[in-house]
């Protein structure tokens, strides 16, 4: 199949010197693009090409597909469902695990497709899953069904808790938690070896941990590892939160990037997600290891992370850092929309430091598509536009009142646009978001079996009880 998309009034390339083209069209040939540029100049070039298809492409612009660099697809079932008044620790000990402890395969498979809709309706293309809590193939399932690509993973974790708060089980603990870290990652090295690669390719499988307290040193370490051995990643939570950094001070005496790295933890294959907690000398231990971090904004403004009043990614970028953008799960953020991060990401550090000029419309495009491709080691493939890469992109309607009037694209995207103006969405070659319908699936029955399956879940883990902690002390001492 022979694809020409001609005269689109703007191409975001994303290539090394963020290209800009006005008036520009893109053949695609099967999954790839054979060829890019000004319209005149493609005609010149294609004057003998024989077609498939011939596609108008005024009033649009086109953009790499988004990458979101950090999400938790097991997770949507919940959105809307934890309070907004709490910090990580206690969001995650008394309100994540309590949801996980009761939500069932088919609760995640519905979840994962609920969330995987929802991400190409809003331009995105690939993803870092941080894992089911079961079995990765529940994912891969999801995956097939609707066409997009992505990285998924085993849950895992290694270090429960000496006391069991409310709302955990016996059950949960039996599989979210490993006896120890050479069992865990004996059956995460089996997950990569059964997954990775699978639907030709757009599934790829990773060696990836919950981290911070619930994993001990050695896995986290044994992860990163093990990941390098099988040529693939690994990615976990990480100085996610400030309190998080001040139980690991007064526990081992240092800030938790500091930690690892003494362990010789870090390596380029590692991706932390969130990375908030960071003292200014620990941007450059980043840096030398070649470790990527997933910033994901929505997230840190819900739960009060502190990314506005201690994070260090503008430093991170300036270092040479890999910082990709990630949604992080709906609970958390809200949304599985990296428009709505890219937009946050383009302004909140202006704003924190007063400083206009502290991370620019190009820098948050990039975080969102090319960073985000290096952070998935998938930068080969995916990320920007260019010949011989993947045929991964959006299209917007540029007759949209977002879009109207408009003087500089870029600023107009990051600044004035939304997934409201996304008309097409592409994955290797293939529109699969287009005619206001994801293709492949079902999305009004998805919705109806998303929302009975979260009612349930719901109300068997007790999160619509009254009396639920919203502070917590698990892991203070201890473990």
């Amino acid at each position: 199949m022979r694809t020409l998309i001609e005269h689109l009034d703007v191409a975001f390339l994303v290539d090394a010197d963020d290209t800009i083209l006005r008036d520009a069209s893109i053949v695609i040939e099967s999954d790839r693009i054979t060829d890019i540029g000004i319209a005149a100049e493609v005609a010149a070039r294609q004057k003998a090409t024989k077609f498939d298809a011939v596609i108008d492409g005024r009033m649009k612009a086109i953009c790499p597909g988004f990458i979101d660099s950090h999400v938790h697809l097991s997770e949507t079932l919940a959105r809307a469902v934890f309070p907004d008044n709490l910090n990580t620790r206690a969001w995650v000990f008394h309100w994540a695990k309590p949801f996980y402890a009761h939500i069932t395969e088919e609760d995640e498979y519905w979840g994962s497709l609920l969330g995987i809709t929802e991400m190409l309706r809003a331009g995105t293309t690939c993803f870092l899953d941080m894992g089911s809590q079961y079995d990765p193939g529940i994912i891969v399932k999801a995956m097939e069904m609707t066409g997009i690509r992505g990285i998924t993973g085993r849950h895992a974790a290694d270090n429960p808790p000496n006391e069991m708060p409310r709302g955990w089980t016996d059950e949960m603990v039996r599989h979210h938690f490993f006896p120890n870290a050479k069992v865990a990652l004996a059956e995460l090295e089996a997950c990569v070896r059964k997954y990775n690669g699978a639907l030709g390719g757009r599934a790829r499988c990773w060696v990836n941990i919950e981290g911070k307290e619930p994993c001990t040193l050695e896995l986290h370490v044994g992860a990163r590892k093990l990941s390098e051995q099988l040529g693939v990643g690994t990615t976990y939570h990480l100085a996610t939160s400030i309190e998080e950094a001040k139980v690991c001070e007064s526990k081992y005496g240092c800030w938790p990037l500091t930690r690892l790295n003494k362990e010789g933890g870090f390596g380029k294959n590692l991706v932390i997600a969130h990375c908030v907690a960071v003292a200014d000398e620990e941007v450059a231990i980043l840096s030398k290891n070649g470790v990527k971090v997933a910033f994901c904004p929505c997230s840190s403004l819900k739960l009060g992370k502190g990314a506005a009043a201690i994070g260090k990614y503008p430093e991170m970028i300036a270092a040479g850092v890999t910082v990709g953008l990630g949604t992080d799960g709906v609970a958390a953020a809200g949304n599985l929309n990296l428009m709505r991060q890219m937009l946050i990401v383009g302004g909140l550090f202006k704003d924190a430091r007063i400083k206009p000029d502290a991370l620019v419309a190009r820098q948050a495009l990039r975080a969102a598509t090319i960073e985000g491709a290096k952070a998935l080691m998938w930068d080969d493939e995916i990320g920007s536009l260019e010949i011989g890469k993947k045929a991964d992109f959006v299209l917007f309607d540029l007759d949209h009142i977002e879009w109207t009037p408009f003087y500089d694209p870029l600023q107009a995207l990051v600044f004035s646009a939304s997934s409201a103006s996304i008309v097409q969405t592409w994955v290797d070659g293939v529109a699969v978001f287009r005619d206001d319908k994801v293709m492949g699936v079902d999305e009004r029955e998805i919705r109806r079996k998303a929302r009975e399956l979260a009612a349930a879940a719901v109300e068997r883990a007790g999160l619509h009880r009254e009396g639920i902690p919203t502070t917590t002390t698990l892991y203070d001492r201890g473990n």
